[in-house]
């Protein structure tokens, strides 16, 4: 499928984007992974000028509100952590012991990983992001409720602000969450 239609045009505006484990797999179950995201984000803010606005880590995917800081484009910054963290995850999930799922999960991402040339051997993140530009206080205003509502609608949280992984604390409670947030 081409994802022509999901493409980047301004390179440097605010952009709502999801990023979806292939056959929607529920990884993110398990805190270890979710913690190789939020580590692979902070690295990004840190060292390639990545600016989080919201984001939201659901069992399968991630919502996200990023912009850079002008000097990179975004899409080389996505490119860039969806092969890094595909890496440390598929990686992690091989060494971990614990995980009675493996042997299912590696097929799911080997058999994603063949069928597309632009992998060796896994497949982690479906290709499309399905970018959103935020041009409006009202389209970013809607996509960060629909990513921030995202666990209540699952019936994990009851409030914003009492979902871990997300930036709901920042925005509806009294605290800081896992990542720093560049407020728009």
């Amino acid at each position: 499928m081409s994802d022509r239609g999901f493409q980047i045009k301004d390179q440097y505006a605010v952009h709502f984007l999801t990023f979806t484990v292939v056959e929607w797999v529920d990884v993110f179950t398990r805190n270890t992974y979710s913690d190789i995201l939020i580590d692979s984000l902070k690295f990004c803010q840190e060292k390639k000028g990545l600016k989080i606005h919201a984001w939201c880590i659901m069992s399968n995917h991630i919502h996200l509100i990023l912009s850079t800081d002008g000097v990179k484009k975004l899409s080389d910054v996505i490119r860039d952590f969806k092969k890094f963290s595909s890496y440390a995850i598929i990686n992690a999930i091989q060494n971990n012991p614990k995980e009675s799922r493996k042997k299912w999960m590696l097929w799911i991402f080997g058999k994603a990983g063949k069928f597309n040339s632009r992998n060796e051997n896994f497949q982690f993140w479906q290709q499309t992001n399905h970018p959103v530009e935020c041009s409006t206080k009202d389209i970013l205003m809607s996509r960060m409720q629909y990513l921030h509502e995202n666990p209540i609608r699952a019936g994990i949280v009851n409030f914003e602000q009492d979902y871990l992984y997300s930036s709901g604390i920042d925005y509806y409670g009294n605290g800081q969450g896992l990542i720093k947030i560049d407020f728009v």
